[in-house]
C-alpha cells in the first residue's frame, strides 16, 4: 500500500516542554487512522508539524514522499484539513466562504457542494456572523469534502455537531475512504473512531503508547462475562483471569483476561450454562486504561 503519511521519531520541544517525543506512525492510501488522547497529549501538535505550520526539532516527517516544511505549498495542493473550531469571515456567507476555500484549493466538484449542503442541512444564504459553532464547522466540512484530495486530515472535526450531522459526516468519511483516500481522524468521540478507524494510534504526554487495529489492541483489555448456571455459579471466581466478580441469585457478571476465555467457558459447561455473553473490550475502555494510567 502507498505510504501517504509517514513519521519517525518525531520530536517538538516549546521551551523545557517535550511536547513530542519519538512520535512514530504511518497512514497508507485507503486508510483511516483514528488519532485519539487526551488534551494537551500532543495531538494538535503533530497535525501541526505534519501542514507545515510549526518546524519539527527532530526526527523523519512526510507527506506523499515529501519534507513537510520544506515542500508544504506542494504538499498543501493534495490536502483537505478541517481544524476543531472553524474560523470564518463574518461578513460573508457560508456559500461563498465554500466557494472561496475551493477556489484556494484549485477547483472541487459544484454537485458535491450543493449535494453536501443539503446533506448537512446548512443554510448557505446566511452570514458567517450568524452562525454557532456547529455550522461554522459544517462550512469546514463541506468545503474540504468537495474537493479531490488524496489526503484529509480532520482535528476534531465534528465539534459542534449533533448526532444526525455527525452521522453524516462518517458517512461521507467511508465514502472517500472507499475512493482509495487516505485519512487522519484525531477525535474525542470515541465511538466515531471505533466505527471509522481501521488502525488506532494513542498519544499519551507526546508519546504514542499504542498502535494497532482494535482487533490487536482489545487483547489489552479485559473482556465483560454476564454467565448464569444451572450449578453454583461462585465457583467461577475462583478461575483465573477472573476479576471483579459480581453475583445475583445463580447470575454473575465479570471481567475477563482474554486468555483464560476457555478455561471460564470450560468451568461454566461443568456448571450447566444456561447463558453466556462475552462483550469484546470498547475503544473508551482502552483509552480509559492509558487515560487514567
Amino acid at each position: 500500500m502507498e505510504k501517504v503519511i509517514n513519521l519517525k521519531g518525531l520530536k517538538k520541544k516549546f521551551g523545557k516542554f517535550q511536547a513530542l517525543n519519538d512520535v512514530t506512525f504511518s497512514v497508507n492510501a485507503g486508510e483511516v487512522i483514528g488519532f485519539i488522547g487526551p488534551n494537551g497529549a500532543g495531538k494538535s501538535t503533530t497535525i501541526r508539524t505534519l501542514l507545515g505550520i510549526i518546524r519539527r526539532d527532530d526526527g523523519h516527517a512526510e507527506i506523499f514522499g515529501k519534507d513537510v516544511w520544506k515542500d508544504s505549498i506542494e504538499i498543501h495542493k493534495r490536502i483537505s484539513y478541517v481544524p476543531g473550531d472553524v474560523s470564518l469571515w463574518g461578513s460573508l456567507t457560508g456559500g461563498e466562504i465554500i466557494d472561496l476555500f475551493i477556489k484556494l484549493h484549485g477547483g472541487g466538484d459544484k454537485q458535491k457542494r450543493d449535494y453536501l449542503i443539503k446533506r448537512f442541512e446548512l443554510d448557505p444564504k446566511k452570514k458567517a456572523k450568524g452562525y454557532s459553532k456547529g455550522n461554522r464547522q459544517k462550512v469546514g466540512l463541506i468545503a474540504a469534502l468537495s474537493v479531490d484530495s488524496d489526503l484529509y486530515i480532520f482535528d476534531e472535526p465534528t465539534s459542534g455537531l449533533d448526532p444526525l450531522m455527525e452521522a453524516v459526516f462518517q458517512e461521507e468519511v467511508e465514502k472517500i475512504k472507499e475512493a482509495g483516500k487516505a485519512i487522519l481522524l484525531s477525535s474525542h468521540i470515541l465511538s466515531e473512531v471505533e466505527r471509522l478507524a481501521d488502525k488506532v494510534v494513542i498519544i499519551r504526554q507526546g508519546e504514542i503508547v499504542e498502535t494497532g487495529t482494535l482487533d490487536e489492541l482489545r487483547h489489552l483489555t479485559r473482556t465483560t462475562v454476564t454467565l448464569a448456571t444451572e450449578g453454583n455459579v461462585a465457583e467461577i471466581s475462583e478461575v483465573n483471569g477472573v476479576y471483579d466478580f459480581e453475583q445475583s441469585d445463580n447470575q454473575a457478571t465479570f471481567s475477563a483476561d482474554n486468555q483464560y476465555l476457555n478455561d471460564i467457558l470450560l468451568a461454566a459447561t461443568n456448571l450447566g450454562v444456561k447463558k453466556f455473553e462475552a462483550v469484546p473490550p470498547t475503544l473508551e475502555d482502552l483509552f480509559m486504561r492509558h487515560y487514567e494510567g
